[in-house]
């Protein structure tokens, strides 16, 4: 303790007087600098090959949270409890009193956070803690801040120390601002909330603090500290965005750089993954659930790309080259990244070849492992037998991704996925979006409001219907106003004239599975095309004014998509009918859900394409509001 205080009073940074009470009366504390260490700690030391995290819960007796293993690839871990093995999306509760549009820790458990904070300092206490410090975002542009978690729940803070760098003690720069705690108490799980993930923020002028009561790293670790970022932004004025971005380089050398927006399973990582081939060479666009019929086509030569974030982007000021595009730079140190869809050697090569044989430790969650094997990522761990966990997750340090690009990147197409179920006559739904679409600025803003969660979401609990995961697809981690997050959104799509706007399902388009391949094939058609616009009879107003224009015919590479797969009406399985009905679900789900950003804080502009959309707007309507600079969109005039 001597060593930690004369550092920080040499270097003029203050504790924050809960943690010195904390640090001073718990039964020992270890300080962290490496990952590698806390790599270590994960298994009960570097001798040890594998560790329960387990805790003496009162009224239950020893509760084992999660079984680690020490894998010649990093550390493996998994959940006893299948519902830990996602994130919940009632996690967050806001304990504070300053503005915010969630739900206040009082109004949700009936007292005040106080007597809690202080029963959760007192666990705190009586453990052995690890600590570490952090800095959230990136080329000093974020909050620093300090981990406290229980010294054997090391895996979860490995896996803090690499989504959010961590800093050496020693290494720590002069002034260190700690902006931001997590203190982590996992066994309150059981104890105070009935066995559920709650994260807690706790908010004030100069400190975010995050109660983490569960070893789930999504929520509070991760999207915790997202919160954290998006709060100190919403205070300054600018976004830490919900996206991926490639640069992507065609085979004529061409570059154009993608942002992939959307909610949970909306295809953020999987915009930086390769397309994969069938055994005969050939990719499969699709699969008829009705018939069984497969359509295939031929690429000779994909495109190759260049990968720059995987789920957070800042998008500060200071980056800006105010050249009427978004300019972005990656908020993680590490990727958090869902390979539920890799189920068998061969399904993506690439990934597979980055995480069996790494030049750092990783973090594998949810992947069955033995000490000392090498963990595999397409062998997850299941949730009942034969059932496998649809939220399988390795953290990956961005220095050891292949042509990572590490400083800020100026956006060409900003699209924005949606996770659509089938939809046939006789069950329509709103799977109706084609193979991409144009947006109009102002629809590509009310996307983003109402940011569709979809269709069998892997990443969190529950997920039925058509739920909304709010502003920009953040809201979910936001803790402040809805309607402030609206119009800094909206004010970025204005300042960006000329940004290019596409929509693009993942999944199912009407009756034929499609996985994620509408947007690897967007990627490698927009990219093939440059700056060359779509000739005026390629595409029309959508048959649904909310899904902007579609495409009449589309080539790729001298192969043509079936007219079955831009419009989806025109499947025998669907129709107008199906179409119809499904276009019905979706106006109605815009209509229960942008209402709720009327209120006295709403730019006039803002307010004018909301009251549009809710009498019925036209695409030229939304033209009026925000026009398509034709100079630089993707279609002729």
């Amino acid at each position: 303790m001597d060593k930690l205080f004369e550092i920080l009073e040499k270097k003029n940074i203050s504790l924050p007087e809960n943690v010195i009470a904390i640090l001073n009366e718990c039964k020992s504390y270890s300080i962290f600098d490496t990952v590698g260490q806390l790599a270590n700690a994960a298994v009960g030391g570097a001798e040890s090959g594998s560790y329960e995290v387990k805790y003496d819960v009162p009224g239950k007796g020893e509760v084992v949270e999660a079984v680690v293993h020490k894998v010649t690839n990093g550390i493996a871990a998994n959940y006893i409890e299948p519902y830990m093995r996602r994130r919940d999306p009632d996690t967050m509760v806001i304990a504070d009193d300053l503005p915010t549009d969630k739900e206040r820790f009082s109004e949700r458990f009936g007292y005040s956070f106080e007597s809690l904070k202080k029963e959760t300092f007192d666990w705190l206490k009586t453990q052995d803690l690890a600590l570490f410090f952090y800095f959230a975002g990136n080329n000093g542009i974020g909050l620093g801040g300090l981990a406290i978690t229980p010294y054997n729940a090391g895996f979860f803070a490995m896996g803090l120390a690499m989504l959010q760098k961590i800093v050496p003690l020693e290494s720590l720069e002069d002034n260190f601002a700690i902006e931001s705690v997590i203190f982590v108490a996992p066994t309150f799980r059981h104890t105070h909330f009935n066995g559920k993930q709650i994260v807690v923020h706790n908010r004030s002028e100069k400190k975010h603090e995050i109660f983490s009561y569960n070893l789930y790293p999504g929520p509070s670790a991760k999207k915790g500290l997202y919160g954290a970022l998006l709060n100190k932004g919403e205070n300054e004025g600018w976004i830490t965005a919900h996206c991926s971005t490639v640069q992507v380089v065609s085979p004529y050398d061409n570059i154009t750089t993608f942002m992939h927006e959307g909610a949970s399973g909306g295809g953020k990582s999987e915009m930086l993954q390769s397309i994969v081939r069938e055994n005969n060479g050939q990719i499969l666009i699709g699969e008829n659930i009705v018939t069984g019929e497969k359509r295939l086509m031929n690429l000779p030569v994909f495109c190759t790309f260049n990968p720059v974030t995987d789920d957070m982007a800042l998008c500060h000021p200071s980056i800006q080259n105010k050249n009427g595009k978004l300019t972005v730079l990656d908020a993680e140190n590490s990727w958090f990244i869902r390979v539920d869809g890799v189920k068998g050697y061969g399904d993506d090569p690439f990934l597979e070849k980055l995480t069996i044989k790494s030049k750092e430790p990783l973090l594998f969650l949810n992947i069955r492992s033995v000490p000392d094997s090498t963990v595999l990522i397409w062998e997850h761990t299941e949730d009942s037998p034969g059932k496998r966990c649809p939220n399988p997750r390795v953290v990956v340090p961005r220095e050891v991704v292949p042509n990572i690009v590490s400083k800020p990147v100026t956006v060409d197409i900003r699209s924005f996925g949606v996770r659509t179920p089938p939809c046939t006559k006789e069950h329509p739904t709103y799977g109706i979006i084609g193979l991409f679409h144009i947006l109009p600025p102002a629809l590509a803003w009310l996307w983003r409001l109402v940011s569709p969660r979809g269709h069998e979401n892997p990443s969190i609990v529950e997920s039925k219907g058509m739920g909304s995961e709010g502003v920009g697809s953040y809201w979910p981690f936001a803790t402040g106003k809805m309607v402030l997050h609206a119009n800094l959104l909206l004010e970025q799509i204005i300042d960006s004239p000329m940004m290019r706007y596409t929509l693009v399902p993942n999944q199912y388009i009407g009756a034929w599975k499609v996985g994620f391949k509408p947007q690897l094939l967007m990627r490698e058609y927009l990219t093939r095309r440059g700056n060359a616009k779509l000739r005026s009879d390629q595409y029309q107003p959508a048959r649904c004014p909310l899904l902007g224009f579609e495409l009449n015919y589309l080539t790729i590479e001298g192969t043509k998509i079936p007219t079955r797969f831009l419009r989806v009406y025109q499947q025998i399985e669907v129709e107008t009918s199906g179409y119809d009905a499904g276009a019905e679900i979706l106006f109605d789900f815009f209509k229960s859900e942008l209402p709720k950003y009327l209120t006295p804080d709403l730019s006039e502009v803002g307010r004018q394409i909301i009251e549009a959309c809710l009498s019925g707007a036209k695409i030229d309507d939304y033209l009026k509001i925000i026009p398509m600079d034709n100079q630089y969109s993707l279609m002729e005039v």
